[in-house]
């Protein structure tokens, strides 16, 4: 199903072949997806499988040390920072504990990539930020706060707002429910469906939540650590629809999504025994 909508749509973006090493710590490998318009694609993977840093290496705040994304058909690593700033005026970034700056009110959190930007109309402005608050399901008093004075769920709301406000044609979200309850969570997903379906925008959703993972997902890729493969397995164990991930029987993603951690217990006791 996944291969099909690829043949019949042109990506919007192109990992090709990436490869990102930090000092000797090899993190990435042979990474290959393509990401078609419109799409929600969830990456899965447990703590230090590279989610995130493939998610950076997608808008260009790292660069791999081999291979390519392309964005729209363009290399994004051969552009200048001046292009590059400019690319970037495309993407939205939901960050993990939403990233606000504590002594702006959330008024100010929310138009400061419209003010970054050029637009100085105050009137245009306030408008846009009231708009993209109701988006989200805050009232238009919140404006006055400060982040301080926000619940976790609030606050993960504001920054789904701030990365609206510009209207991006790729959306990266980076652990959008950690920390949050589980009605909070749930939440968070349907503001994630509900943004998918009044805007035209492609998403890149980063977690470990098996909950977000089934809901909001049109695709899930999980990665697996590169510590644990051996030379000439694939670091992506799994690529396909919700639906299939359940049916998958890799014993690896079959310990995930059901959270299983008999087999890893086996294998830290062994890393801890002595010689």
């Amino acid at each position: 199903m996944i291969e099909s909508l690829l043949e019949e749509q042109k990506p919007v973006v192109e990992i090709e072949d990436v490869c990102v090493t930090f000092g000797q710590q090899p993190v990435l490998r042979d990474i290959r997806i393509k990401i078609v318009p419109g799409q929600t694609l969830v990456l899965l993977g447990e703590s230090g499988c590279g989610k995130t840093v493939l998610m950076k290496t997608v808008i260009g705040l790292i660069k791999p040390n081999r291979g390519r994304v392309l964005f729209d058909d363009q290399d994004i690593n051969t552009l200048s920072e001046k292009a590059m700033s400019r690319l970037r005026l495309r993407f939205g970034f939901v960050f993990q504990n939403a990233a606000l700056f504590d002594s702006m009110t959330i008024g100010q959190n929310v138009a400061f990539p419209l003010r970054q930007h050029g637009n100085h109309n105050p009137h245009r402005i306030r408008e846009l930020v009231l708009a993209r608050l109701a988006e989200v399901g805050l009232p238009d008093h919140v404006v006055y706060k400060k982040p301080a004075e926000l619940s976790g769920g609030m606050r993960k709301r504001v920054g789904l707002a701030r990365a609206l406000i510009m209207n991006p044609e790729l959306i990266l979200y980076d652990e959008p429910t950690t920390g949050l309850d589980p009605i909070m969570s749930d939440v968070i997903n349907e503001l994630i469906i509900r943004t998918r379906r009044r805007n035209p925008v492609t998403s890149i959703v980063v977690t470990h939540d098996m909950n977000t993972a089934r809901k909001v997902a049109d695709r899930v890729i999980m990665l697996y650590p590169m510590s644990r493969l051996q030379e000439d397995e694939p670091q992506i164990i799994f690529d396909g629809s919700p639906d299939e991930l359940e049916k998958c029987r890799d014993r690896r993603v079959r310990q995930f999504v059901n959270g299983e951690a008999g087999e890893r217990l086996m294998e830290m006791r062994a890393a801890a025994t002595p010689i």
